[in-house]
């Protein structure tokens, strides 16, 4: 069974807020962004699997504990991207498969445009990355995917999660996990998670208008 994890610490706590303010311009957005995944990654590669490896120090022989899985991070595009630095620079050997999806306007439904991964040899362990979980439509398109590709431990990464995506996501993959920073209690008709922080793709790459 998939567990809901929400990060709870002061650091956690200040970074929101600052990620959130309307004033915060693009370059400490992103900043933010990489600060709140990299205290986030801590829980989401809390249960990997790891393995007996044998080293030798400066003094002696030791037995030590190194990854054991083959692990995929999988952003969504385009916010997903956002994600990827701060997840690789803890998981150097990870894969990065890459998923495209955009929300069409009228129906706020995801559509995918893009699928970017190899036909077999799925990997352990998937990571989804997408910085906001609103309707948890992309998430469960994405999550499809990775399980028709084969992977059996797929977890959902995102800085901030709507109530109503993540009931979304659980009731049809019980077996998720999801990783948030804090959830938010609701959409707005626009299906915007509010209070929320907007649009994190467009704050992330600076193409707000």
């Amino acid at each position: 069974m998939g567990q809901l994890i929400v990060l709870q610490h002061p650091l956690v706590d200040h970074h929101l807020s600052i990620l959130r303010a309307k004033e915060t311009p693009p370059p400490l957005f992103r900043q933010q962004i990489e600060r709140l995944s990299m205290l986030l990654a801590y829980k989401v590669t809390e249960s990997l699997p790891t393995a007996d490896f044998p080293i030798q120090t400066p003094v002696a022989p030791l037995t030590t504990q190194r990854l054991a899985a083959r692990i995929a991070l999988v952003p969504i595009l385009r916010a997903g991207l956002g994600l990827v630095d701060p997840l690789l620079n803890l998981l150097p050997d990870a894969e990065v498969w890459h998923l495209g999806m955009y929300r069409d306007e009228a129906t706020a439904k995801p559509v995918e445009y893009y699928c970017k991964l190899p036909d077999d040899g799925a990997t352990d362990i998937a990571i989804v990355l997408d910085p906001m979980l609103a309707t948890g439509g992309s998430t469960r398109m994405a999550i499809t995917t990775l399980k028709k590709w084969g992977v059996q431990d797929i977890r959902v990464f995102s800085v901030i999660a709507a109530q109503p995506g993540i009931d979304a996501v659980r009731s049809e993959f019980p077996d998720v996990s999801i990783y948030v920073c804090t959830v938010d209690p609701e959409l707005n008709s626009h299906k915007f998670i509010v209070p929320g922080l907007g649009d994190a793709g467009d704050r992330i790459f600076n193409t707000q208008r």
